[in-house]
């Protein structure tokens, strides 16, 4: 059995069974592109990054699942889950072959052999131990990426949770630094919108 064959067979029900697609507010990115590619010059890219498959809650990716074939070993992919996971700065990854499940936590360092998904409710309550009210209400609120016609990059995902968390728990002071050309426009629009929508403003 191939991958695709173990991904449409095996993977897809079990992760539908863990409640991924099913419940309101969540959803699987399937194919997930990371990277575009390093630029090599004269016109050509190397090989992207991307994420077999995603998996999103309230506007939160929270975790990366990589696939393999049935026939591969069961942490064959672990690798590439924790070099994706590193790389979007998402807590938690997983491995799997079909047959089973490889979980691995990158905060803790955490890994072994899982039953099942977790579900959306599950992975949030672990991803984010303390209830805040203002994290909940800006999860509600998603990019304005016109349509799907302009996503963002993954480091602009990462900085405007970053500021967006820092509101909710009420620093007096954010800084974000990054690179000329790196969309940081495109950061504190997205950053505006989301307090615009979730009326945080009205609090002040």
């Amino acid at each position: 059995m191939n991958e695709a064959e173990t991904r449409a067979e095996h993977i897809d029900p079990a992760l539908k069974a863990a409640g991924w697609g099913v419940v309101e507010a969540s959803k699987i990115l399937r194919e997930y592109r990371i990277t575009q590619g390093r630029l090599e010059g004269h016109g050509r890219r190397g090989k992207p990054e991307i994420a077999d498959y995603v998996l999103v809650y309230r506007n939160h990716k929270l975790a990366v699942v990589e696939a393999k074939a049935w026939d591969e070993e069961l942490t064959e992919g672990a690798g590439q889950a924790k070099s994706y996971a590193g790389r979007m700065a998402i807590r938690f990854t997983y491995a799997t072959n079909g047959q089973g499940i490889y979980g691995i936590d990158m905060e803790t360092g955490k890994e072994g052999e899982l039953s099942r998904y977790p579900t959306p409710d599950e992975l949030w309550a672990t991803t984010f131990v303390e209830a805040n009210a203002w994290r909940d209400r800006f999860a509600t609120v998603p990019f304005e990426d016109k349509g799907g016609s302009h996503p963002s990059r993954y480091y602009q995902d990462i900085a405007v949770e970053r500021a967006m968390e820092a509101i909710a728990e009420n620093r007096p002071r954010i800084l974000l630094t990054l690179a000329t050309g790196t969309g940081k426009t495109f950061i504190a629009f997205q950053v505006a919108w989301k307090l615009f929508h979730s009326r945080w403003n009205l609090s002040r």
